[in-house]
């Protein structure tokens, strides 16, 4: 199994306003585990876990939503502007053992 780390450094007053986006966004999606945001550490950032059996479904899991042509029309709408929330951004994938 793998987890996935999608994370997001928020510009101040919006992680948020990120995560609730987030959450939203990926309510049906099979894979989505958790939105967190920060508690001590670095501040202002927004991390989406994802849960996946391997790399190639996760990798398989993007060319499905990418066929779903009415599904990324809806999601591209609601996500039109949440590059303005955040500054910089990272991936962490990590094998379990």
């Amino acid at each position: 199994m793998i987890i996935v780390h999608d994370i997001f450094v928020c510009k101040p007053g919006n992680a948020s306003k990120l995560a609730k986006l987030f959450k939203e966004v990926m309510a049906d999606s099979k894979e989505f585990v958790n939105i967190m945001t920060d508690m001590t550490g670095q501040f202002n950032r927004v991390i989406m876990v994802s849960q996946f059996n391997n790399l190639t479904a996760y990798e398989n899991s993007w060319e499905e939503m990418m066929k779903d042509e009415e599904k990324m029309k809806k999601m591209k709408e609601k996500m039109a502007n949440y590059t303005d929330m955040y500054l910089t951004g990272s991936r962490e994938i990590f094998k379990v053992w």
